[in-house]
């Protein structure tokens, strides 16, 4: 009788930590829940109990794996749950385990995760489970999407099909999404707000803040996309009310780790700290004693303090007029090293001055000078024009060069404006026939603060450069919008193309000045290009 109740002890105790584990897993204190998990694990192992044991490893490797820089290996976990499914000859957590490892490969290994979803839906055709079939067709679909490797919808459609028939609206929800992210790849921004619509009606139980941030972030992007600016603003306004009511804060599975080192140590200094007050009370003890007993002595103890205290304050009077000589010297090193610095400081500025202002100038002008050359015979156009238009050009960069050697680096910004600048730029290169540069804007109704305009301006006027410079492009398109304390540009190009991975950013002063600007003004910056399909480079700046 004792072995069967402390049996049911065990498994109760057991039990509880497993529940303990999901609680604070749904509370996003993955280090509570990891703690929890493990005592479960140890207990199960130990009774081999193997179906809770199995249970309880997946349950850690989706703790572990949501994790990010995590260094525990989260497959070792859902390893041993799979080889328990093949060992118990259970198709059903065959399948889960299948599941699992195709989500961990989905960003990772496009073929791994192919494999195991298509195992996975293998075998749930075997034992005719609609509801799984469903959930691979829908999964296959969106890796498809990841990857872009199919250009039909079969594997939505057929996911969609089924979830219709049994009626399940919150995977109804997902699979529409999914299809609506196909066609935002494919650049089909209409038929894909046509599909976030269709998810936004399927009225779903489970239709939680975590599901409209999903809808509207897609919705917001494919708006803009479309060039719908106000309903792209407007979704973003919904996005930004979203994102304060959710806590996405993942924690590591080290924090406990730490806060249990920490709590061991703090019991270790308070075992310290008593051990110390024990002994400071038996020293006490012994001190009164012994100044009982020498109490005599006390007259000629104290003349020879007071000699040791007035050699004591000599030496710390010499030890402060050496102190004071050691900081005038750090001082005078300081302000020799400030100098340097700011020597330095105005190098550079003046290094990216030259080749920012006279470097985009220098590359009209070029196009100027080919187009004179190529059409020297043939007139296609009014070569009088262009002769004039390069005039100007020429007198603009002695102008630039004067402004320069006065450190008035602001240009046409000081009077008009980024967007203004921008427009009379792209202008400029347009006139020169060669490549066309379209500017679309929206939002920018004020000024923004003066230093922010001029390092906005020297970026896209960079940007510019190196497209004249390199991409062959024959048109560009520069976007810059303004909404919601942010600013956004996008510059695009019909050109070359080039490998992003294959440029090194701290090479010259080109895209890597560009980086340090955007990291300095606390913005990002995204580069897309492909071979032969032209460049786009994003950047957000938040603007306080």
């Amino acid at each position: 009788m004792f072995n069967i109740y402390s049996q049911n002890r065990v498994e109760e105790s057991a039990n509880y930590f497993f529940n303990e584990g999901i609680n604070y897993s749904y509370q996003n204190k993955a280090d509570l829940a990891y703690k929890n998990f493990i005592k479960a694990l140890e207990i199960y192992e130990n009774k081999d109990m193997k179906d809770s044991v199995a249970e309880c490893n997946l349950k850690i490797f989706s703790l572990i794996d949501a994790q990010s820089n995590n260094p525990i290996d989260p497959l070792l976990y859902l390893t041993k749950y799979n080889n328990y499914a093949i060992k118990s000859n259970d198709t059903v957590k065959q399948i889960i385990a299948n599941a699992y490892f195709a989500s961990y490969y989905f960003q990772k290994d496009f073929k791994k995760a192919d494999k195991f979803y298509k195992k996975g839906l293998e075998q749930s055709k075997l034992i005719k489970n609609e509801l799984f079939q469903a959930n691979f067709y829908t999964n296959l679909g969106a890796l498809q999407n990841e990857y872009d490797t199919i250009l039909d919808l079969g594997n939505h459609r057929k996911a969609i099909e089924i979830y219709e028939k049994l009626k399940i609206n919150d995977k109804l929800f997902s699979a529409y999404l999914n299809i609506a992210e196909h066609f935002h790849l494919k650049k089909s921004y209409k038929k894909a707000i046509e599909y976030l619509k269709k998810a936004q009606t399927t009225n779903t139980k489970r239709y939680n803040k975590n599901l409209s941030k999903k809808l509207y972030e897609r919705l917001a992007l494919n708006y803009q996309s479309n060039n719908q600016y106000k309903l792209a603003n407007n979704y973003f306004i919904k996005l930004d009310s979203i994102k304060e009511l959710l806590n996405n804060s993942k924690q590591n599975i080290e924090i406990s780790r730490i806060k249990e080192k920490y709590d061991n140590e703090k019991l270790r200094a308070d075992n310290l700290e008593i051990e110390s007050k024990i002994k400071q009370n038996r020293n006490l003890f012994y001190g009164t004693l012994a100044f009982l007993i020498l109490g005599g002595t006390i007259g000629l103890l104290t003349l020879k303090n007071a000699r040791k205290k007035r050699l004591l304050a000599e030496q710390q009077q010499a030890l402060e007029q050496q102190k004071n000589l050691t900081l005038l010297k750090e001082q005078e090193i300081n302000t020799i090293n400030a100098m340097i610095d700011g020597q330095e400081k105005e190098r550079i500025r003046i290094a990216e001055d030259l080749h920012d202002n006279i470097g985009s100038v220098l590359a009209t002008l070029k196009l100027h000078f080919e187009n004179l050359k190529l059409n020297r015979e043939k007139k296609h156009f009014n070569q009088e024009e262009l002769y004039e238009k390069t005039e100007k050009l020429i007198d603009e960069t002695y102008l630039k060069v004067r402004n320069i050697a006065h450190a008035k680096n602001a240009g046409v910004l000081a009077n008009k404006g980024l967007l203004t600048a921008v427009k009379l730029m792209a202008e400029k290169i347009s006139d020169a026939n060669k490549m066309t540069i379209h500017v679309h804007d929206f939002g920018l109704d004020k000024r923004l603060e003066n230093n922010m305009e001029i390092t906005v301006f020297r970026i896209i006027q960079e940007l510019v450069t190196n497209i004249i410079k390199h991409a062959e492009a024959t048109e560009a398109t520069i976007n810059i919008a303004l909404y919601d304390h942010n600013l956004n540009i996008i510059v695009e190009d019909n050109g070359n193309g080039f490998d992003p991975q294959e440029i090194r950013l701290e090479d010259g002063i080109g895209l890597g000045s560009i980086e340090k600007r955007i990291a300095h003004l606390n913005g990002n910056l995204e580069i897309d290009s492909t071979l032969g399909k032209g460049t786009t480079i994003i950047m957000d700046i938040p603007i306080t």
